[in-house]
């Protein structure tokens, strides 16, 4: 008969040999191949929030910024603060099968202000991303004539026209224009309007071969002709609802000239009445209904990822949540990626007139609205950088912004770029505009200190990729 501490020995041993082949059988199911999503989920022994990551990875050059000892290049990487990360597993598991595949396109967004309306180094890594991977160069997507709103415009195309335009932008409140997703609105009264586009400055030119021309809606008064060189048009569909105009085109360009020629019958009237002492007179002015642009898609069949970048000089949440037309129009093409580097402009306040709370209550609305056009999209949050209050006071409300974005990504399971922390914390910046990266406003980069930025996010976004490729056996990532 077995004695009773024989008894719980074999007992023990039984034990941890079910845990054991339940671990095993785990293991193995994990290193399976297989195209479902389930997969990609991570399990508590691969938890994100453990992730070590490397301090430069491959795309910073380390024998230039490791002299930089000010800036904190251990934390760049996506910070995760719960185990798991439903939305970003699947955003792998998508990337994965495109680069696998070549079957699909994955829409990319980055919104804030001054910072993303330049498209520095919001640039930079789109070049990145529409290069990297063969045979994937994605679209240009979403853009806006930023230079006839009397605005500085992205470097890496250029809208030319020789018509009158007035701009519009969010940020004015006494302008009553209904905006989009881009935050701008131009408009003329021209009766023919001609206008350009074409690619400049930039390595990654995606084909054009679809045109989605955001302006009124209900009727438009102008009708819209397209032309480049060895180009038609096969079909050209409107949406009076949406106020959208799709060109489908006949094959693929990277440039174009579009002319609207105004429709006779498209005036409205406006009558003034004139009383003198000895009689009324009505009149009459013929006043022509104008063409308003909200913005444009430039579109193809290609697979690949498009990085749209949504910038208003001097924005903040509180100007994109009254856009009213912004939630519909991210809808027809829905975000797999959204960045959100706003907060910039919120912080620039006193102290005491900056309410976390409030801060916290916009960016959860504008996150609603973007997972309201896709449930299942990543959202990265981003901490704004270090800056001074009136090029004086080092700015404290920077680090309370940190920890509501902090408090948002334990709730919605989502990761942190905290360029904040990166920098070097509160007062930061100062440092940076003696080593030549910041400007004398010590709110915004250099180019050099752009570019810098630019690169330290594509590292981060790779770290992340290496993360969750941890247990992979083929790697999406060049081999060095």
């Amino acid at each position: 008969m077995t004695n009773k501490p024989m008894k719980y020995f074999i007992l023990y041993i039984l034990c941890i040999l079910i845990h054991t082949t339940s671990t095993w059988s785990q293991d193995t199911i994990r290193v399976d191949k297989t195209d479902s999503i389930t997969y990609y989920h991570i399990q508590n022994y691969q938890a994100l929030d453990k992730y070590i990551n490397d301090t430069f990875f491959g795309i910073l050059d380390s024998s230039k910024y490791s002299k930089l000892n000010f800036i904190q290049f251990g934390n760049n990487h996506f910070q995760f603060y719960t185990p798991n990360s439903p939305s970003f597993e699947r955003l792998f598991f998508e990337l994965r099968q495109m680069v696998k595949n070549n079957d699909r396109k994955l829409n990319f967004y980055h919104i804030g202000g001054s910072h993303v309306q330049a498209d520095i180094y919001t640039n930079d890594v789109r070049n990145y991303l529409q290069t990297y991977w063969a045979k994937l160069p994605g679209e240009r997507n979403w853009v806006f004539p930023y230079n006839l709103a009397k605005t500085n415009n992205p470097s890496s195309y250029t809208f030319t026209s020789d018509n009158n335009w007035e701009g519009h932008r969010s940020v004015i409140r006494k302008d009553t224009t209904k905006y989009g997703l881009m935050g701008m609105a131009i408009h003329s009264n021209d009766t023919l309007i001609k206008m350009d586009f074409r690619y400049r400055k930039t390595e990654s030119q995606p084909p054009i071969q679809h045109v989605r021309i955001y302006h009124n809606k209900g009727v438009l008064p102008y009708n819209i002709k397209l032309e480049s060189e060895g180009i038609s048009i096969l079909n050209q569909i409107r949406d009076e609802s949406l106020g959208t105009t799709d060109l489908y085109l006949s094959g693929e360009t990277n440039t174009f000239h579009l002319e609207f020629s105004r429709i006779i019958d498209s005036t409205s009237y406006k009558t003034d009445t004139i009383r003198t002492a000895e009689d009324t007179t009505f009149v009459c002015e013929l006043i022509p209904n104008p063409l308003y642009l909200y913005g444009f898609q430039l579109l193809n069949n290609r697979p690949g990822i498009s990085y749209n970048t949504i910038g208003v000089n001097g924005a903040g949440l509180y100007n994109y949540l009254d856009n009213v037309y912004l939630d519909e129009q991210l809808k027809q093409s829905p975000p797999d990626l959204f960045v959100f580097s706003v907060g910039t402009n919120d912080a620039n306040v006193t102290y005491d007139q900056f309410k976390p709370e409030t801060y916290k209550s916009n960016l959860k609305k504008m996150m609603q609205k973007v997972l309201a056009a896709n449930p299942n999209c990543a959202i990265l949050l981003t901490v704004p950088n270090d800056a001074y209050y009136y090029r004086k006071y080092p700015n404290k409300n920077v680090a309370r912004e940190r920890t509501v974005i902090i408090e948002l990504a334990k709730e919605y399971q989502i990761p942190v770029w905290d360029l904040y922390g990166i920098m070097g914390e509160l007062g930061a910046s100062k440092t940076w505009r003696l080593n030549g990266l910041m400007k004398s406003d010590y709110i915004h980069f250099t180019s050099e200190g752009y570019h810098l930025k630019g690169n330290m996010l594509i590292e981060s976004f790779l770290k992340w990729i290496h993360q969750m490729e941890e247990y992979q056996d083929n790697s999406i990532l060049k081999q060095n």
